[in-house]
């Protein structure tokens, strides 16, 4: 009886302790956000990335038949770091590397998921002198989304709320280096039911104003390098998850050139996860983006969400079977991620 009773008080004990201790995590967090102030944005930029290594996004045979990639276990999604001890950097790289090489059997690490494994390869020479392995690869992306928030303090800038992953392999894509550049919203694509819209762009490879640190699945974070780029607007405090709340919130967004606008949304639905990088669910309400763009569409991730005049979140998807909704993450959580 004595030792029943005994498990039973050190059970609530640790039960009690761990209420606690979510109870203070939750406050923390919370007063981090409250405390925190930065410049809401919806501003378009152009983003382009750089793998680190070269990522594998088909892999088959060639046209005798064979595919030395296939042979020693090379798959869609696998990251190539290195061929005979040195770092691959790009593409071109990998093809200088194995001109050099030709039909000899070679090493390779790859980087699968947390993963690292090493093979021996032998590539095919071709007929016109190519040195193949029977994989396709990329080592960079490049597109337009919105800019979130900027920190003057810190010039660091937080972008899409959501991470770059693969076209082909859905795959978080390893980032080596990235950068962020101006660009000119020139047209829109409408959603429709079935098929998403999309902004389209004109940004200059030329001149970067600021550097990708992180891609994380809860957004692209960096510094910005010309401090007369973000747009200027008043600091707000930003909002901590249990400050959100179903109702009339507004949304800042760039659908044409380089104008930022405020549109009306509604907060349809608050999920709690603070894992999740969907905690809101959205609905526009303006007649004026309904009319441009049809609702949500890509390009607009990382346009902020506004309530009570607190930064509350950043639009992040869209639903392809209704695009005037869509989902959107707390801004508290892509500070986090920030790090």
């Amino acid at each position: 009886m004595y030792e029943a009773r005994g498990k039973s008080l050190w059970g609530r004990a640790a039960a009690l302790c761990a209420a606690i201790l979510l109870a203070l995590t939750v406050c923390v967090r919370g007063a981090y956000a409250q405390e925190k102030t930065v410049i809401p944005l919806g501003q378009a930029v152009g983003i382009k990335l750089f793998a680190d290594g070269v990522l594998v996004v088909d892999v088959s045979e060639l046209e005798d038949g064979r595919s030395p990639a296939l042979q020693c276990g090379i798959r869609e999604g696998d990251l190539l770091l290195t061929f005979n001890g040195e770092k691959i950097v790009s593409t071109e790289h990998l093809q200088k590397l194995l001109r050099e090489n030709g039909d000899k059997e070679a090493q390779m690490t790859l980087q699968r998921g947390q993963a690292y494994e090493t093979v021996n390869i032998t590539p095919v020479c071709g007929d016109d002198g190519s040195v193949r392995l029977g994989a396709w690869i990329r080592d960079s992306m490049a597109g337009i989304g919105t800019m979130t928030y900027y920190d003057p303090e810190s010039g660091s800038f937080g972008a899409l709320g959501h991470g770059i992953t693969d076209v082909d392999t859905a795959q978080l894509m390893s980032l080596g280096s990235g950068s962020i550049m101006e660009t000119t919203v020139k047209a829109v694509k409408k959603g429709e039911k079935g098929e998403p819209g999309e902004l389209k762009g004109d940004f200059s490879v030329q001149r970067d104003v600021g550097t990708v640190t992180v891609n994380s699945d809860g957004g692209i974070f960096g510094t910005v390098s010309d401090a007369d780029f973000p747009a200027r607007s008043q600091a707000v405090p930003v909002a901590g998850a249990e400050e959100v709340k179903p109702g009339r919130a507004v949304i800042l967004s760039t659908v044409s050139g380089e104008e930022i606008r405020e549109y009306q949304v509604e907060i349809v639905k608050v999920f709690r996860d603070a894992d999740s990088t969907r905690n809101l669910l959205l609905r526009i309400t303006d007649p004026e983006l309904l009319q441009a763009t049809g609702g949500i569409v890509q390009g607009m991730s990382g346009s902020p969400i506004l309530q009570n005049g607190k930064l509350v979140g950043a639009v992040t998807h869209v639903m392809i079977n209704d695009p005037t909704q869509g989902y959107g993450i707390f801004a508290e959580n892509m500070l986090v991620r920030a790090g």
